[in-house]
């Protein structure tokens, strides 16, 4: 099975409508992806992330391999 991107706009009265395919005369799946009203923001993941168990070994010691003398500094 391939996959074919493309965006559409759902109308007033809940229809879908999307741009033309070249594929023809066949049955396909349909996935509607919608953002969510409440998506976070950058700020909310980083505390999301910070506060998540599963990424609490990352506070080991083993982990902090790096320090500010590590490499150059980035001046982009």
């Amino acid at each position: 099975m391939k996959a074919i991107e493309t965006i559409g706009k759902i109308d007033k009265d809940g229809l879908l409508h999307v741009s033309p395919f070249k594929e023809k005369n066949r049955n396909v799946k349909v996935i509607v992806l919608v953002p969510e009203s409440d998506e976070y923001n950058e700020s909310e993941w980083l505390k999301a992330i910070s506060e998540n168990p599963s990424f609490s070994f990352l506070k080991e010691p083993y982990e902090d391999i790096y320090s500010n003398q590590s490499g150059k500094p980035f001046n982009g």
